[in-house]
């Protein structure tokens, strides 16, 4: 933090020890010089620690596994049917629920087999294998907005702990402003209403401090929320605000984007489910052998097929091809529409981001120049005794409203960026996703 340089009165009834220039050096450069607490959070161990820690990725990574427990399955055949029961047993006459004296009752165990094919058994672990990818794909788009969000919060801690140093530094000089007012005034150089000026410049440095305070508070609560973790200070590191994602091809938004990924992969579902339907067209046969004891008779084998009949293929089967295939369609569709939005989207905060930069470009060089030399010329007419004090203090409040707007253009920027960059993912994450598969 700044230290109170303090400056030799000058007489003739103003309290010339209130225009400090170490006011104008915080205000003009408060944003480099701001240096938040020893071993703070880094923006990528924020990262690290929201994707080990976060419930979201792990509720996605549950449900994968999930969904490759089902695939494992898919390709079987169904378990075989046990069956064991007495037949013909007389109901009337002499030999009436007897099971051994009709030469027809018999007691008999069989087993049952439904046969699926082959092909139909490879094309259903191709569609759970599908699924399987598609709930990957849930996976990495929650990763995404883990690391999206995180990023943000970061973001939205640093801004909020560089404000907070930067008003209360304005607070502790108002502060040490009133202490040489009212010394002024005590000596008779300087007017009551000196001192009731530098009272009110000291009442809104402590209520901006108290505001940037409770929201540096919401803001750690929020990143918090993140990384599980109650967060102390964040590291005040400075933010390149270049990003690599404008220049993605669509080839790399497939490998990615989470939302390209999501609907790539619903297609090669939706083909799958079709493939399914076409091979379901044919029925399953279902096979069963049995053995049949008949007491003081001979016994008996059984065997039998059952084939279902497919007498209205056209409105049944046929049906059930053309609706995968319709949601084929349907897919394909929502893939173009998700690769312009995101390219759109993309473009927009691209063009956003280099708007900003332009705007604090020309802010940092013309705006903060012109702020601090109004401020400058104010105090020179005080100390000449053609200013009022008022202006001294008008003058400093619009060179902190100054900093505020371009730290807040700053924040607006780092924000823009954190969204474009972490939206999509690291080339670590998608690369270790893909050798999973």
């Amino acid at each position: 933090m700044f230290s109170h340089i303090k400056v030799r009165p000058i007489p003739a009834n103003r309290a010339h020890t209130l225009c400090h220039f170490s006011v104008m050096f915080v205000l003009a450069f408060g944003t480099t010089m701001v240096q938040a607490q020893p071993g703070g959070l880094t923006l990528n161990e924020a990262l690290q620690l929201s994707l080990q820690r976060s419930s979201l990725p792990k509720a996605a990574q549950a449900s994968v596994q999930a969904s490759r427990e089902a695939a494992a399955k898919a390709g079987q055949l169904p378990d075989p049917m046990l069956k064991a029961g007495i037949e013909n047993v007389p109901v009337n006459g002499a030999d009436r629920w007897s099971t051994t004296r009709d030469f027809m009752s018999m007691r008999r165990i069989g087993i049952e087999q439904q046969w699926v094919s082959a092909d139909k058994r490879v094309a259903r672990s191709e569609r759970a294998r599908r699924a399987t990818e598609m709930e990957e794909g849930n996976y990495l788009a929650d990763v995404a907005r883990v690391r999206e969000e995180t990023a943000k919060a970061w973001v939205n801690v640093l801004y909020a702990q560089r404000s907070l140093a930067l008003v209360q530094t304005l607070e502790q000089q108002a502060a040490g402003d009133l202490s040489a007012v009212q010394a002024s005034h005590r000596g008779a150089k300087a007017a009551a209403g000196d001192v009731v000026q530098a009272q009110l410049a000291l009442s809104q440095a402590k209520d901006a401090t108290r505001k940037r305070e409770q929201e540096l508070k919401n803001a750690k609560l929020a990143l918090a929320r993140w990384t599980t973790m109650p967060v102390k200070s964040i590291a005040d590191e400075t933010l390149s605000l270049v990003s690599h994602v404008p220049h993605l091809t669509l080839e790399n938004l497939e490998k990615y984007h989470p939302t390209v990924i999501a609907a790539r992969r619903a297609i090669t579902l939706a083909d799958a489910e079709t493939t399914v339907a076409t091979r379901e067209r044919y029925p399953d046969w279902t096979i069963e052998a049995g053995f049949s004891q008949r007491p003081q008779f001979s016994n008996m084998l059984s065997v039998s097929v059952s084939i279902p009949l497919t007498f209205n293929r056209s409105e049944r089967q046929d049906r059930d091809i053309a609706e995968r295939a319709a949601m084929g369609t349907k897919a394909r569709l929502q893939y173009e529409d998700a690769v312009r939005e995101s390219q759109t989207e993309i473009q927009s905060l691209s063009f956003t981001l280099e708007s900003l930069k332009e705007r604090l470009m020309q802010l940092n060089a013309e705006l903060l120049p012109a702020a601090t030399q109004q401020a400058e010329l104010s105090i020179a007419a005080y100390r000449a005794g053609t200013g009022s004090l008022s202006a001294v203090f008008n003058a400093r409040k619009m060179l902190l409203e100054q900093r505020l707007q371009i730290m807040d253009l700053e924040k607006e920027a780092a924000l823009t960026w954190a969204k474009l960059e972490h939206h999509v993912l690291p080339h670590e994450l998608a690369f270790a996703e893909g050798a999973a598969q």
